[in-house]
């Protein structure tokens, strides 16, 4: 498997990168599940898109690149980022 700027790959990079940097959880019950957080992520990202771009070929094409992303790694890195700032703070 490739990896691209130290992510499982691009769609992982991308999506985090232009949807998740900074991206603040207000439920803090799913910091503490790794697996529910990223079941969290792929939902927002789905909404998003159907929310903001019209029916058509493009949408399809941007929810299909949606299932290339490991949400698990995002939601891995959003909790090592939660966990540092706790300790910071």
């Amino acid at each position: 498997m490739s990896t691209y700027n130290g992510w499982s790959n691009y769609a992982t990079w991308r999506i985090n990168l232009e949807m998740f940097d900074d991206y603040n959880v207000w439920d803090k019950h799913l910091m503490a599940d790794v697996y529910e957080l990223s079941h969290h992520l792929r939902d927002t990202a789905e909404v998003y898109i159907e929310e903001s771009a019209p029916e058509g070929l493009a949408r399809d094409y941007a929810l299909a690149f949606l299932s290339d992303v490991n949400w698990y790694e995002i939601a891995q890195h959003l909790i090592a980022e939660y966990a540092e700032e706790e300790t910071e703070a």
